[in-house]
């Protein structure tokens, strides 16, 4: 493999942190919990078994209702703990609430329990949108702003960022105007993933609204997001849209060592990992293990770690049959003991890199009655609208 041409960006700046490379971890509900940052850091500070390297690159936790940290929900409590390595610990808050927000935002800052807050308004799933949040709230742009507006001024010195997509559909989108509102209301940075919420994550990303977002906000940093399955998508991405980073998603599932391949490219280099199906193997025991440490429960971290074997064991000649007893396991020896049954030697598969998770398009978006009547209306938008649990 030649070396890559480097992609033209800088550091990336999220307040007083420096980002290097400008690579983001998206926040992923069930997925981005400590013990998959962990692995991913891991691997970005080249010590891929390892717990202790900070990392290069920005790692954020998985969505953090507003509603449940304000009322310290243990599990929201457990979520947002990190570890001594962490550094900037970085927390993505959902909300709807403005004043809600602001509650939850003053206490992450008063109590340290953060360095970076970014707000989600790109969540498609209906359990979220029906409530007027996420990537439907948007649309909604004096409670965007009476938001933004709480959420930054509670955050004091901590950094404030948000994560949106090109709005609900193909007739309602939402991303400039959103993206002015943001600049206006003192936001440090704005990622856009290149989809609608009516997209899901089935079709192509528009990088091109990448790169349109970029022009129409050069204020401040623009990262984007979607369908990065490589490093050389990264560094390609930048290229064509001028984005000052990425923010990498499903294109981690079963992938960790993507974020060594991303260091890897910013830095020039093109020592890329293509593991082996005994070294992905060696890594997926590893997961189950930090999974099974950080909730205290052997078997409660292999149970949760089921739904990462199909991403990756993905591309890999492993028959249906051991494909499915690998994903009801509930012990560690099970699980290494059914990965030591496989050709290990199995070298990275062709084609392996490409879509994993959720590709469905064209849905509908479930949204609250009347939505999309009036772009500024905001009657009806309450505290009663907060999700009371985190994490998905």
């Amino acid at each position: 493999m030649s070396t890559p041409t480097v992609a033209p960006t800088g550091p990336l700046r999220i307040g007083p942190h420096t980002v290097q490379p400008p690579v983001v971890l998206a926040p992923m509900a069930g997925i981005t919990n400590a013990p998959f940052r962990t692995l991913c850091r891991s691997f970005a500070g080249g010590d891929p078994m390892g717990t202790a390297s900070a990392g290069k690159g920005l790692y954020v936790s998985e969505m953090i209702t507003t509603r449940a940290l304000v009322e310290r929900n243990d599990k929201t409590m457990q979520l947002i703990t990190f570890s001594a390595s962490e550094t900037p610990r970085s927390i993505q808050l959902y909300g709807v609430d403005p004043v809600t927000v602001g509650k939850a935002v003053r206490m992450i800052a008063e109590e340290d329990l953060a360095d970076h807050i970014d707000l989600n308004f790109g969540c498609p799933v209906p359990k979220v949108t029906r409530k007027g949040g996420g990537s439907a709230l948007p649309y909604k742009r004096h409670l965007l702003r009476a938001i933004l507006r709480e959420a930054v001024s509670g955050a004091g010195d901590l950094p404030v960022t948000m994560k949106m997509r090109k709005g609900i559909d193909d007739d309602h989108i939402t991303y400039l105007d959103a993206g002015r509102i943001a600049v206006e209301e003192g936001v440090t940075s704005i990622a856009l993933h290149g989809r609608t919420a009516a997209q899901h994550y089935g079709g192509t990303a528009d990088w091109d609204a990448i790169a349109r977002l970029k022009e129409h906000v050069p204020e401040i940093p623009v990262l984007g997001n979607g369908d990065i399955w490589s490093a050389e998508d990264a560094l390609r991405m930048v290229r064509e849209t001028g984005c000052d980073g990425v923010v990498v998603g499903r294109g981690c599932l079963g992938r960790p060592w993507l974020f060594a391949d991303l260091v890897a490219a910013f830095e020039g280099r093109s020592d890329f990992r293509r593991p082996t199906l005994r070294e992905v193997a060696d890594v997926m025991v590893r997961h189950a293990t930090l999974l099974g440490e950080w909730l205290g429960d052997e078997s409660r971290g292999v149970i949760d770690f089921r739904k990462h074997v199909a991403w990756y064991l993905k591309g890999f000649a492993v028959g249906s049959e051991m494909r499915k007893r690998l994903a009801i396991t509930s012990s560690l020896d099970a699980l290494r003991g059914g990965l030591d049954e496989l050709d290990l030697d199995q070298p990275w598969p062709t084609g392996a890199d490409g879509p994993r998770g959720r590709t469905s398009g064209n849905n509908r978006v479930v949204l609250p009655d009347g939505w999309l009547k009036d772009p500024y209306d905001c009657a009806g938008v309450s505290e009663d609208a907060e999700l009371d649990t985190s994490g998905g």
